[in-house]
């Protein structure tokens, strides 16, 4: 059994980590240096158990791109739901209320239509949303990818071979699985087949207005076209490499994938569930691209906390599969329709995307002026959701060196900290806070994030 970490003056966070670290398995949680204890928490920030702040740098992980518990976002929700304040603080503790269903398996919803309605009439007024014309529920993002495929391989089923780009994350269930990672990670199904993503072609930011050769990518396509001919059934990527160390782009990239698979009718996945609902600075990420994906894959910030994903995409590939062969347990449920309208209904009646524009423009700023310090060699990104590049520093790695700045910058000053995941890649910490922070919230945390980098770096 691995030791709970634990931090002095934190007796009851320190006794919550040792009950979870003793009584559930390691398996369960990701690994961040901090293992940090939420209390509560509102808008970005995080609270501790002992009344420590922390700026929430992770929107756990993309989700909350909102913010946590924003208000009108939950009257909107509990409104959907049919909640009214007499139903909970009516002073009985005992009988029913009528209200929304919190179950629906195997039937339907007035809620369920509406959030389909909504979520496509938003998604064909995007630029490349045209190919967006059924909505496939699931309840993670790894589910909906799997669905995507399902009904890929449904499609014709003698086509067989499914192309993925290396080092993506998909999931870690099955199909969604395999198309994850790279071919050297562990035995493969030997259906999927892995192609190049230009990372050293955009490991900087500095590097975003160099001139991008897509030719030696598409050569590379034209070759297992030639190989496997027909039986090539879809293509699957992200439109940046999330968990494989935040790797962005150039669109010319994606643009040239999209090409190659209507010139070899290949059906081309886009795996936005990292990138959805304004992440990349667009509604959805291939309006940033300049791509329209035949199926694309939804989640993370679709339900701003409450689990829900979709596979969304052209008819005649959804219409593939039959009765029960998408279905399960949690999909399409009252809660999750719920909150995809409420967060619809906030980015399209609010400033949230040009507020993420304002945002991007002070965190490239500040984020490249940290690699003054020395700890930081590289950063990469987009709207708001970046990669910063640990270097070896003071004797240590780049790997260690990550490390101590989720525990530095946890640790903070004078009750305030920030809250940072474990690295991606081993190396590269994600920073991605809610797209509402406001412009004094943006000044203060990165005000906070580069003197803890300058004490770090002066330790060392």
């Amino acid at each position: 059994m691995v030791q709970p970490i634990q931090f002095a003056g934190e007796d009851r966070s320190n006794a919550t980590r040792e009950t979870l670290s003793t009584k559930e398995p390691l398996a369960l949680r990701t690994f961040t240096p901090s293992q940090a204890v939420f209390a509560k928490s509102a808008g970005i920030f995080h609270f501790t158990p002992e009344g420590r702040k922390l700026y929430d740098y992770s929107s756990g992980v993309l989700v909350a791109n909102l913010g946590h518990n924003p208000r009108r976002w939950m009257q909107t929700f509990c409104r959907q739901m049919g909640w009214k304040p007499e139903h909970i603080a009516g002073g009985e503790t005992e009988g029913y209320f009528e209200a929304v269903t919190l179950t629906a398996y195997n039937a339907m919803t007035e809620l369920e239509a509406t959030a389909v309605d909504r979520l496509l009439k938003n998604l064909q007024a995007s630029k490349g949303g045209g190919r967006c014309e059924q909505v496939m529920w699931a309840a993670s993002g790894s589910e909906a990818v799997q669905k995507a495929l399902w009904a890929c391989l449904h499609r014709d089923e003698s086509r067989d071979i499914i192309l993925a780009t290396r080092y993506g994350f998909h999931g870690k269930k099955g199909l969604a699985g395999a198309v994850t990672g790279s071919e050297t990670d562990h035995d493969r199904d030997p259906r999927v087949k892995f192609i190049s993503f230009p990372m050293q072609e955009c490991d900087d930011l500095s590097k975003m207005n160099d001139e991008f050769d897509p030719s030696k990518y598409r050569a590379e396509l034209d070759a297992l076209q030639q190989e496997y001919g027909n039986r090539i059934n879809c293509l699957i990527t992200e439109p940046y490499l999330g968990g494989g160390g935040s790797y962005h782009p150039p669109a010319e990239y994606l643009q040239m994938l999209q090409e190659w698979c209507r010139e070899n009718d290949v059906i081309l996945i886009l795996d936005e569930v990292q990138a959805n609902f304004g992440r990349t600075g667009k509604m959805y990420a291939f309006d940033a691209y300049g791509v329209e994906p035949d199926i694309v894959c939804l989640g993370k910030g679709l339900g701003n906390g409450v689990p829900v994903s979709a596979a969304v995409g052209r008819s005649d590939l959804m219409g593939s599969l039959t009765y029960g062969e998408g279905s399960d347990t949690w999909s399409a449920n009252p809660l999750a329709g719920a909150a995809v309208i409420a967060t619809l209904d906030e980015f399209e009646n609010s400033d949230v995307l040009e507020n993420t524009t304002r945002l991007n423009e002070i965190f490239v700023e500040r984020l490249m002026r940290q690699k003054e310090t020395g700890i930081i060699s590289k950063v990469r990104g987009e709207g708001m959701v970046f990669g910063i590049e640990c270097a070896d520093f003071g004797g240590h790695d780049s790997k260690q060196i990550a490390i101590k700045v989720v525990e530095k910058c946890y640790l903070g000053r004078d009750g305030v900290g920030i809250h940072l995941l474990g690295a991606l890649a081993g190396n590269v910490l994600r920073i991605s806070p809610p797209m509402t922070m406001t412009l004094e919230e943006a000044y203060a945390s990165l005000d906070l994030l580069e003197s803890l980098l300058v004490e770090l770096a002066d330790s060392l």
